[in-house]
C-alpha cells in the first residue's frame, strides 16, 4: 500500500509540473509575439522620425484631411508622392495604437512595396494608398493567429488573393490590425495583444471582429482597411466607430489564404459564409476598393470568384428606389437613438423622391436559434474548444466556452428545459442554441436545408413587395468594453443577413443626442429581462457617439447596396 501510495503521489507530482511546464511555455509564447510586436513598432517609429528629419515641411494635417478619391487623384497626378503619403499614415497609425491597441503589428515589407509600385508601368486604382488589414488576413511572412496561442508559431508562406490584388493596384499593406480570440466576438480582446479601445470614447468598444480596423480607420491612422464579416464583423465597428463598411455576398470578393477559424471550427461544410469587405470613412472609398479588387487579377488568381466586374453604372444611377423599411425586427429591440436613425432616414429618403414600403423580416426568433447560432455549434461547440490551448481564454468568451464543456447529456437536459422558456418569455437566450447540437448527419443536412428554405421565402417575401433594397436599423451605438460577450445575440440586426448572404453596409447618420440618452432610461426591449437591461448598461453614456443605419441589397448587388448606402450618406450629410 505505502508503495502503491508513492506512486499515485508522484503520478499526481508529475501530471501537475507537466501541466505547470504547459502553461509555462505558453506564457513565454504570448510574451514574446509582445514583444516582436513592440520590437517592430519601435522599428517603425525610428524610420518615421528619419522620414520627418529628411523632409520636415510634409504638411501632415492636410494630407490627413483628403478623401480617398481626392488623394488618389493626388497621388496619380504628381502632386504627392507615395512615400510622403506612406509616411504621414504610420505617424498617424503610430499614436493611434499607443492611445487605443489596434494593431498586431506593422508591415515593413510596406518600404520594399513603396519601390515596387514605383516600377509598376501602369498605376492602379490604388495607387500609393495606404491600407490596413484585419490580421487574420493571410500577409507572407507574418503571424495570422486570430488571437490564438496555438497559431503563434505558424507564419503565413504565402500572401492571400485580396492582399495580391491590392498590391496589382498599387496599394500599400502597411499594417494588420488586432481581432479578438477565435473572432467568435463583436468586442476586440485577446489575452496576446490585450484590449482595443474605441479612439471616439476610450470607455467603450469598437466592435468586433474587425475592431482593430474600426479604431484604427476612425482615429485616423488608415484611410482604408479591410475586414471580414460573418455576423456583423464590418458592420459592427462601423456602426460603433462612425465608419462606412460594406459586407459584400460571400465569395464576391476571394477568401483564399486567408484564416477562417470562426468558420473552420465547425465540424462540417457552414452554409452561412464569411465574407471580405472593405471599411473607410465614406462611400465613394468602399466604391473604390471594390471596384480596383473586382478585376481580372483576381478573377484568374481565385477561379471560384464570379468574374463580375464592378457596375459604374448601377452605382452613379440616381433613379428612384423602391425602399422597404423596419426599425426593429422584433427579437431584440434596440436602443431608442438607432430605431430614431431609421425614422429619420426613411423621412429623408421619402423627401428625396424614394419610395418607402413597410417590410417585416420573417421569423427572427427561428432564424437567430435554429439557423445562427446552430450553424457553428452544431458539434456541440467541441472543435471550437480545441483552439483554445492550456484554457488560455478571454473573459469575453468564458461564458460561451463554459456552456460548450456541459457535457452532452446535460447539454439535452437544458435544452429540453430552456427551450419552451425561451419561447414563451421570448428570452434572449444564446445557450440554448449553443446546446443544441445535429445529433446526425442526417439532421445536419435538414440543418442545411432549412436555411436555403428561409432564404427562399425571405427573398420571396421581398419580391412580393417589389423592393430594390431594405432600409434597417443595425446594432449600436458604441458598447463599453466587456460588454458585447454578455449580448451575443443582440447581434440579430446583422447576423440575418449572412444567414441570407446578401449584401449589406452601414452608414453614420446621425450621434447619440442628451435627448436619447434621456429616453435610453425608459428603455424596457423586450420584456425588461436581465438582457433588456444589461443592453441599457452596455450602452450608457453615449452622447456624441455615432449612430448608423444599415443598408440591404440582394445577393451579387453590391453596386445597388453601394449606390442606396451613398444616397444615405448625402441627405444625412445634407441634414
Amino acid at each position: 500500500p505505502s508503495a502503491a501510495l508513492a506512486l499515485l503521489c508522484s503520478s499526481a507530482a508529475a501530471v501537475v509540473v507537466w501541466k505547470w511546464l504547459g502553461k509555462r511555455q505558453v506564457q513565454k509564447k504570448m510574451e514574446e509575439a509582445r514583444r516582436t510586436r513592440d520590437e517592430g513598432v519601435k522599428k517603425m517609429a525610428k524610420a518615421v522620425q528619419q522620414f520627418r528629419e529628411q523632409v520636415p515641411s510634409v504638411e501632415t494635417d492636410a494630407i490627413l484631411s483628403l478623401p480617398l478619391l481626392e488623394l488618389t487623384g493626388r497621388l496619380r497626378e504628381g502632386s504627392l508622392s507615395p512615400k510622403t503619403v506612406l509616411y504621414t499614415y504610420l505617424e498617424k497609425a503610430l499614436e493611434v495604437t499607443q492611445q487605443t491597441n489596434c494593431l498586431r503589428h506593422f508591415i515593413p515589407e510596406c518600404e520594399e512595396q513603396l519601390q515596387e509600385i514605383q516600377q509598376q508601368r501602369e498605376k492602379g486604382l490604388l495607387y500609393g494608398i495606404p491600407v490596413s488589414i484585419k490580421e487574420h488576413i493571410g500577409h507572407k511572412g507574418h503571424l495570422s493567429t486570430c488571437g490564438l496561442v496555438q497559431c503563434l508559431g505558424t507564419v503565413v508562406q504565402e500572401d492571400s488573393v485580396l492582399v495580391k490584388v491590392l498590391k496589382r493596384q498599387g496599394a500599400i499593406p502597411f499594417a494588420m490590425t488586432n481581432v479578438p480570440q477565435s473572432l467568435f466576438n463583436y468586442d476586440c480582446s485577446n489575452l496576446i495583444f490585450g484590449q482595443t479601445l474605441n479612439p471616439l470614447n476610450h470607455q467603450k468598444s469598437p466592435g468586433g471582429s474587425s475592431g482593430g480596423e474600426g479604431a484604427l480607420i476612425a482615429g485616423g491612422g488608415s484611410i482604408l482597411g479591410i475586414g471580414s464579416d460573418i455576423g456583423g464583423s464590418i458592420r459592427l465597428p462601423s456602426s460603433f466607430c462612425g465608419l462606412c463598411g460594406l459586407k459584400p455576398t460571400a465569395k464576391r470578393l476571394s477568401v483564399w489564404c486567408t484564416r477562417l477559424l470562426n468558420v473552420d471550427i465547425c465540424s462540417h461544410p457552414t452554409p452561412v459564409l464569411c465574407a471580405l469587405g472593405p471599411m473607410a470613412r465614406d462611400v465613394d472609398s468602399l466604391a473604390l476598393c471594390m471596384k480596383a479588387l473586382l478585376c481580372q487579377e483576381m478573377f484568374q488568381l481565385d477561379p471560384t470568384v464570379p468574374p463580375i466586374p464592378f457596375d459604374e453604372e448601377v452605382y452613379s444611377s440616381s433613379a428612384p428606389l423602391r425602399i422597404g423599411y423596419y426599425d426593429t425586427d422584433g427579437y431584440f429591440p434596440l436602443p431608442p437613438c438607432m430605431r430614431r436613425a431609421v425614422r429619420e432616414t426613411r423621412g429623408a429618403l421619402q423627401a428625396a423622391g424614394h419610395q418607402l414600403v413597410p417590410f417585416s423580416p420573417p421569423r427572427i426568433h427561428y432564424v437567430m436559434t435554429e439557423l445562427f447560432l446552430k450553424t457553428f455549434f452544431a458539434d456541440g461547440g467541441r472543435a471550437w474548444l480545441d483552439v483554445f490551448t492550456e484554457g488560455i481564454v478571454d473573459p469575453n468568451l468564458k461564458s460561451q466556452v463554459n456552456c460548450c464543456k456541459i457535457p452532452r447529456l446535460g447539454k439535452k437536459l437544458l435544452a429540453l428545459i430552456l427551450k419552451p422558456l425561451q419561447f414563451l418569455l421570448l428570452l434572449k437566450l444564446e445557450n440554448v442554441a449553443m446546446i443544441s447540437i445535429c445529433r446526425s448527419v442526417k439532421e445536419m443536412w435538414n440543418h442545411h436545408h432549412e436555411i436555403e428554405a428561409y432564404r427562399t421565402e425571405f427573398i420571396a417575401q421581398w419580391r412580393e413587395l417589389q423592393l430594390d433594397v431594405v432600409l434597417c436599423p443595425v446594432l449600436g451605438p458604441a458598447f463599453t468594453t466587456g460588454y458585447p460577450g454578455k449580448l451575443l445575440t443582440a447581434i440579430s440586426s446583422t447576423m440575418l443577413y449572412n444567414v441570407l448572404n446578401f449584401p449589406a453596409g452601414v452608414v453614420p447618420v446621425s450621434t447619440v443626442t442628451e435627448a436619447d440618452e434621456e429616453e435610453l432610461k425608459l428603455y424596457q426591449g423586450c420584456c425588461n429581462d436581465p438582457w433588456d437591461r444589461t443592453l441599457k448598461q452596455a450602452v450608457a453614456g453615449a452622447v456624441g457617439l455615432p449612430v448608423a443605419v444599415q443598408c440591404v441589397a440582394l445577393p451579387w448587388q453590391e453596386e445597388l447596396c453601394l449606390r442606396f448606402m451613398k444616397e444615405v450618406e448625402t441627405l444625412s450629410r445634407e441634414k
